[in-house]
Formats: structure tokens, C-alpha cells, sequence
């Protein structure tokens, strides 16, 4: 892992009939550290997802530069979608297979199978999974390939809660137990404090940064609901820039 520096001076999508041209990110500035958890907070529609594609190298029509570590080039990465996006005609474990490279062993896959509690179904296919199982499957699909960097974009949000708390927490075991570097995009600023090692908060189109805060609480104490509410409440209260956000 290595730190990673994300400069991006435009982004622009061109006009189309009678509309003008949309100016998706401007002057957006970013640094994550080697294995820091960070979120991205901010009102929908203001590119994130388009942020994450970027990232990515999906989208190369943009001004900017991204580094990591010292070299310009984009990071290895592990993407986790909306959507798990699993092939039908593939079992559990074939889906995984299918992102390893030559220098892999297939059996790299176990460890993570076991701690995302799927070993079981590792043969099945995904009509048979319920969304929080395929949501999982996405998630070993990503760290299976060791990225630079883990991109989710609001992988959780169709879930019904108590489904995406266990599948929250099973993805916190596993980040800890193998530590990336982690950029999550969320609408859920409760979510963000559970997770997050920093927030960054996002303007409206162009979107740029707002404001970047730390979250002290640690580990330890974050599945106390009681603390993550008051930490959210404090920065509800101290930052107005944030509220309009929520």
C-alpha cells in the first residue's frame, strides 16, 4: 500500500441539445493515507460516483493528475458498485476467480470466504443468494485482488438495516484483518462516523471539498450507537456548512 494524492483541476460533461455543458468537479483535491478508511459525504448528484469512475481509470476525460505514491499513474483497484454486478451463469467462487491474475492462487479465496461467512455457499449461484449474501461476494471480489485502494460506492444502500449492520460489520473484520486503503462513498453520516478513520464532506456540483474531519472515536467504542450519535450531533451542531448536507 502507498499513499495516494487525487488532483483533479475540471471534469466537465459536454452540452447536449439545448442544455450547457456541466461542470461535474472543480479544484478537487484529495490525499489518503496507507490504509486509512475514508468517507465521502455529500448531496446526491454532486459526482461523487463520477469521482470514484475516475479513480478508477473508467473515466479518463478529465483535467487533473493522480499519484500514487511518487509515480503518476493510477492505483490497482477494488471496486465495489451499488449493484453487485455478479455473473449468472457463475458460481459464488467463479465470480471471485474471474478478477484473480496469473500470480495468484485460487486459494486466496478461502480465507476470505470464511470470514465473510460464505464458505458454505461458495458453489452456489447467485439467484440463490439473498442481496446481503451478494453484497459479500462483492466485497471478497474486491479485496481479492490486493488493491491499492478499495473504491465502494454506497454498497449498502439497499439493504434493510439489520442486514447491512452485519454485513458492515463483517467487512470492518475483514478490512482489519487485512488493512486497505479505503475511500466510501455514503448519503449516511452515522454509517460514515461507524467506519470512517476521516470524513470528507462535499459541496453540490462542482463539487470540491468542504470540509475533512477526523473521527476520534476508536474502534473499540464504535459500535456504541449512543457515542456515534453524539459525535454526529456535535458536528451537526459546529458545522453548518455540514447540515445542509443531510
Amino acid at each position: 500500500m502507498m499513499n495516494i494524492q487525487i488532483n483533479i483541476d475540471s471534469k466537465t460533461y459536454p452540452a447536449i441539445a439545448q442544455a450547457r455543458h456541466h461542470v461535474a468537479i472543480a479544484d478537487f483535491k484529495l490525499s489518503l493515507k496507507s490504509g486509512e478508511f475514508v468517507c465521502l459525504v455529500g448531496p446526491s448528484g454532486c459526482g461523487k460516483t463520477t469521482l470514484l469512475n475516475i479513480i478508477a481509470g473508467l473515466d479518463n476525460d478529465y483535467e487533473g493528475d493522480i499519484f500514487v505514491g511518487q509515480a503518476h499513474s493510477h492505483p490497482k483497484i477494488g471496486y465495489i458498485f451499488q449493484n453487485p454486478r455478479l455473473l449468472p451463469w457463475r458460481t459464488v467462487r467463479e465470480n471471485i476467480e474471474l478478477v484473480l491474475d496469473g500470480n495468484q492462487s485460487p486459494t486466496v479465496i478461502d480465507p476470505l470466504l470464511e470470514v465473510m461467512q460464505l464458505t458454505q455457499s461458495q458453489h452456489v449461484y447467485p439467484e440463490r443468494l439473498s442481496v446481503g449474501m451478494s453484497r459479500r461476494v462483492s466485497i471478497i471480489r474486491a479485496f481479492a485482488v490486493d488493491p491499492d485502494v478499495l473504491l465502494m460506492d454506497e454498497p449498502f444502500v439497499s439493504l434493510d438495516a439489520p442486514t447491512a449492520r452485519q454485513v458492515r460489520e463483517l467487512l470492518l473484520t475483514l478490512w482489519q484483518e487485512r488493512p486497505h486503503t479505503v475511500l466510501f462513498v455514503t448519503h449516511d453520516l452515522r454509517e460514515a462516523i461507524t467506519m470512517a478513520d476521516r470524513l470528507i464532506f462535499l459541496s453540490a456540483a462542482p463539487m470540491s471539498v468542504i470540509s475533512e474531519i477526523t473521527v476520534p472515536i476508536s474502534r473499540s467504542e464504535r459500535n456504541n450507537e449512543s457515542t456515534i450519535e453524539a459525535f454526529r450531533q456535535n458536528l451537526i451542531n459546529n458545522y453548518p456548512e455540514i447540515k445542509q448536507l443531510l
